[in-house]
């Protein structure tokens, strides 16, 4: 909280604000987009292949869906949570079965903190108001199972730059596992324009991995 008490409003909050037709318009996007056959699950795909079948899922920062819906068919236990009720509306509504909150990120208390992974795609971070990106790290760590694992994937030149992220991210209690550039598992170089992080719980014993 703020010293007045109030919430801080995401990026992604100021924008709706100032155009309240923007989600609705995100939405129909990503529809019209699926409709069209356009690959949108990408980062879903990779997830799935990180997981056992029937693993627990965050997504957080879900939007309108689509990484939690692919999810959910392929077999896991979903929650999504977004800031914005039209895009969880649209979630619930394109995309039945998994648990869709709208919550705040930074304010993450979810009564299980038992996930295997928490997956945040789509810019998510960049959105994030920058006094509350590690309020919002530390509680993908706290919801994370002994040896579940975090997977974040953003943009650079969007306002966070890469090492100030990872720097937030290991104080905020996360080890990197990998590093890559896409989701389609490009390693990741001092020049990717796209970072995307696999991190574990610091102080994680790796030899409980599976296949460790």
């Amino acid at each position: 909280m703020n010293a007045s008490n109030e919430r801080t409003r995401s990026g992604w909050e100021d924008i709706v604000a100032a155009d309240p037709t923007h989600s609705s318009r995100y939405v129909e996007r990503f529809r019209d987009l699926a409709a069209q056959g356009t690959d949108i699950v990408g980062e879903a795909r990779l997830i799935d292949a990180m997981v056992e079948r029937g693993s627990r899922v965050l997504d957080a920062g879900c939007g309108a869906g689509r990484t939690g819906g692919y999810l959910h068919e392929a077999g896991h236990t979903v929650v999504g949570v977004d800031v914005d009720p039209v895009l969880i509306e649209a979630a619930r509504v394109d995309y039945p079965g998994p648990t869709w909150v709208v919550g705040d990120l930074a304010e993450l208390d979810l009564p299980v903190a038992d996930f295997d992974v928490v997956v945040c795609a789509g810019n998510v971070v960049t959105f994030l108001a920058p006094s509350t990106r590690s309020a919002v790290l530390r509680g993908f760590a706290r919801q994370l199972a002994p040896r579940g694992r975090a997977v974040i994937g953003f943009g650079a030149n969007r306002g966070y730059e890469f090492a100030e992220f990872l720097a937030d991210a290991e104080s905020a209690g996360l080890t990197v596992d990998l590093l890559l550039s896409t989701w389609d598992l490009r390693p990741f170089t001092e020049d990717s324009d796209f970072l995307v992080a696999v991190f574990s719980r610091t102080g994680a014993d790796a030899r409980t991995r599976p296949g460790a």
